[in-house]
């Protein structure tokens, strides 16, 4: 009932109030005692849409048909002051009806306003909930501690979480430790955001190349992380791709000119050798003495190596974190073709002179060669092993396959019988020497063990 008043027009509401007051002041005359408190009920409807001055208007206006009727006031001064109690009652009680009706509005629109805002505010969270839920990169948010409060499927697919798991409460370090590090200083700095590459570890154990933004920000309970984090391990695997058919196609170029330059000689020498065969005497001829200084321009040709020693880029290398770069290019395609690589390394790995990239070129043409070797063989399998004997480092890649036929010619190049121009292994030799180290092929293994050498950095430190 209350609530139909609240909302009915202005027209019913005074129509109502008017014949309200005409009722009670019919009823006031034919009666002996005053009704007067009975207009305190048109008051209380007619304020429900008259402002101030109408509704002092009408207080006056019922004061004066009450006190019409009052047979009970005997003096004038009787008769005021009764008038201006009742119209000070009737315009309380009216203003204070007014301003309830007010007050009833300004709650009523203000909670409308909050009810639209948390429906606005649903609707974002339900977006941004979505967008998070179906983004392709990895969403987190990470506590004080290392716990993570909040992951998305995305990240739960990048650490290999089993089907029905999560990674909301597991640590951090166990999957990025750059985070946890990260942690430290947010807990005693202004807040930040900045982006970070860095190694990752999955659920299984697997070990990925992963670009991270992340950002700190204080919660009510301590410094926190909130982290995207993508898989970048494919890139890198192209990218050290083609890096390597880079460097086979520069050395091949280099081969092909010395090739050429010994197919130019060896024609002259056939030349000669044709002109020798008519002559009576050679022992004096100026055609022999030719002969003999080609050949030993070929014995010079032949001695050159592709690369000469003491490169520019060589330098101190972790040798775990060239290893570690191998081991994200290769894992996947030896998992192609069912096989496995088992990593034997101690904890603590050496520090070797070499240039980087190029002793991973070296590392997956070694690695690349044993795939092709096991691909029919019941056992694929690659081990890598590091061990230190005194001042070099020795890598050993052992796989499972039929070995090495004839191993005379192994280091040649365009050898009979190799895969593509058989330059691999001469670049790679070759790219090792120039580091002061040695690849070599180690007999007495199941299959084929390649061992390459390196320096130690002290080691050559101290000899400089």
């Amino acid at each position: 009932m209350i609530t139909f008043w609240l909302t009915a027009k202005k027209t019913t509401i005074l129509v109502v109030a008017a014949l309200m007051i005409g009722l009670f002041a019919l009823a006031d005359a034919s009666t002996g005692p005053s009704l007067g408190i009975l207009y305190v009920l048109p008051m209380i409807m007619a304020a429900l849409v008259l402002n101030f001055t109408e509704t002092l208007a009408l207080a006056i206006v019922c004061a004066a048909i009450r006190y019409r009727f009052d047979y009970l006031s005997s003096t004038r001064t009787e008769i005021i002051l009764a008038f201006v109690f009742a119209t000070s009652a009737y315009a309380s009680t009216g203003l204070l009806v007014g301003a309830l009706v007010r007050n009833r509005k300004m709650v009523s629109d203000h909670l409308n306003r909050l009810r639209e805002e948390q429906a606005l505010r649903k609707e974002a969270e339900e977006q941004l909930k979505e967008l998070v839920a179906s983004s392709p990169a990895a969403i987190l948010t990470v506590d004080s501690s290392g716990i993570v409060l909040a992951a998305n499927r995305a990240a739960n697919h990048l650490f290999a979480i089993s089907e029905g798991g999560t990674v909301v409460g597991r640590d951090i370090r166990d999957h990025l430790p750059v985070l946890s590090d990260a942690l430290r200083l947010a807990g005693s700095s202004e807040p930040f955001h900045t982006a970070a590459q860095c190694q990752g570890c999955r659920g299984n154990g697997e070990i990925f190349l992963a670009h991270i933004w992340f950002s700190s920000y204080i919660g009510p309970r301590g410094p926190r992380l909130a982290a995207i984090a993508v898989d970048a391990s494919e890139e890198m695997r192209d990218r050290e791709e083609q890096s390597l058919r880079q460097l086979q196609k520069s050395n091949q170029i280099t081969a092909a000119a010395v090739s050429h330059e010994l197919r130019n000689m060896c024609g002259a020498i056939s030349l000669l050798c044709s002109h020798l065969l008519e002559a009576p005497e050679f022992a004096q001829n100026e055609d022999f003495q030719a002969l003999v200084n080609m050949a030993a321009g070929l014995k010079k040709i032949t001695a050159l190596n592709l690369n000469l020693r003491g490169s520019d880029t060589d330098t101190e290398v972790p040798l775990r974190t060239v290893l570690d770069n191998l081991r994200i290019v290769i894992e996947s395609e030896w998992r192609g073709i069912d096989g496995s690589v088992h990593w034997h390394l101690p904890e603590n790995l050496p520090t070797v002179v070499a240039d980087p990239q190029g002793l991973l070129q070296a590392f997956l043409n070694l690695a690349h060669n044993s795939q092709r070797a096991v691909q029919d063989s019941a056992l694929r399998e690659l081990h890598i092993s590091v061990e230190e004997a005194g001042h070099r480092a020795r890598i050993r890649f052992l796989d499972m396959g039929p070995g090495i036929a004839d191993p005379q010619y192994l280091f040649q190049p365009f050898q009979p019988g190799a895969n593509g121009n058989g330059l691999g292994l001469y670049v790679s030799r070759a790219v090792v020497r120039s580091y002061g180290g040695e690849l070599r092929l180690e007999s007495g293994a199941p299959g084929a063990c390649f061992v390459i050498e390196l320096q130690s950095f002290s080691t050559n430190q101290i000899a400089g």
